[in-house]
């Protein structure tokens, strides 16, 4: 699948005509985009719950009124969103140093105005594709977290000194069970995990 299938470009800008002309170049291009008039219209999206399923970036004017984008930006940090939903700053030349500042804290990348629509785009869409990346492994993670939770408590401490490197006899020792119980229990919990064995366990649970 391609990384912009079903993809949404969220523009976000208190000036209609950039906001049109933005919507007007993404839709050129084939890509699907929601516009906001304030930081305040799309805060109230993301504070309403917003769940990105699909990958998606923001195109965030730097000045603003009222809400600024950095004020947005930190919003959306706050929302735990920066991994699948990446900004990309619009700037003016007076507002470059912040933006650079804006990326080391995490935001995908600035274009100062005027800026290289073919550029722009590009841009978009490596951020479009970043968003997928973080959206599997979210998936991953969160199916990963379900079947762990599917474990039962003698389960998990098996699994645990298992993954430790403990040999059944060890485990049945220091769980005072029986060698027969533990290898029942190692049994259910590579089935639950879906593993074939200790090592690729210990591989799996270094993903959470």
């Amino acid at each position: 699948m391609e990384p912009t299938q079903n993809a949404v470009v969220y523009i976000v800008d208190d000036d209609a005509s950039v906001r049109d002309a933005l919507a007007w170049l993404l839709r050129s291009r084939r890509l699907y985009s929601e516009a906001f008039d304030s930081g305040e219209a799309f805060d109230a999206r993301l504070a309403g719950g917003l769940e990105v399923t699909t990958p998606s970036c923001v195109l965030l004017d730097m000045r603003m009124h009222g809400l600024s984008g950095l004020g947005l930006f930190e919003k959306l940090i706050g929302y735990g969103l920066q991994a699948t939903l990446p900004v990309i700053f619009l700037t003016g030349h007076a507002d470059v140093p912040t933006a650079v500042a804006t990326v080391k804290q995490g935001a995908f990348d600035f274009f100062e105005k005027p800026f290289s629509d073919n550029a722009l785009v590009d841009r978009i869409e490596q951020a479009l594709a970043q968003s997928a990346v973080a959206l599997s492994q979210h998936s991953a993670s969160h199916s990963l977290q379900e079947q762990l939770d599917g474990l039962t408590e003698r389960e998990k401490a098996v699994m645990r000194l298992v993954v430790g490197g403990l040999p059944n006899k060890l485990v049945a020792d220091q769980l005072h069970i029986s060698v027969r119980t533990v290898e029942v229990h190692r049994s259910r919990v590579f089935e639950k995990m879906r593993v074939k064995s200790a090592v690729e366990l210990a591989n799996l649970l270094r993903n959470l």
